[in-house]
């Protein structure tokens, strides 16, 4: 009895009037991929800002790092170069070493 039941069951996908499954499957499952695609709160879209965003933000990392490295140089420079701290000092602050002649120029 149960094997007929079985057998009743996949019978009724089989018959011919029951032509609308194929369509109604095609219908449903584009319409999840859709939703998946674009409407999602972990859409392919926001997946794909997502990693637009780190490959940028990972650009800057790079950048800023390399301006940190630089400014690093600049500083052990001044550390343990006398010269090159009086220049500093000079060119950004305006300092003027004993005996040297100031003019202001207005």
């Amino acid at each position: 009895m149960e094997e007929e039941v079985k057998k009743d069951r996949w019978a009724i996908l089989k018959r011919s009037d029951h032509n609308y499954l194929i369509p109604f499957v095609i219908v449903v499952t584009t319409v999840v991929a859709l939703w998946l695609l674009f409407f999602a709160h972990n859409s392919v879209l926001n997946w794909i800002r997502a990693t637009v965003e780190v490959k940028n933000q990972e650009k800057e990392m790079a950048r800023i790092q390399g301006e940190i490295d630089r400014m690093e140089r600049e500083i052990d420079n001044l550390r343990n170069n006398r010269d090159s701290l009086e220049s500093f000092a000079r060119d950004t602050y305006h300092f003027a070493a004993p005996g040297d002649d100031v003019y202001i120029v207005e």
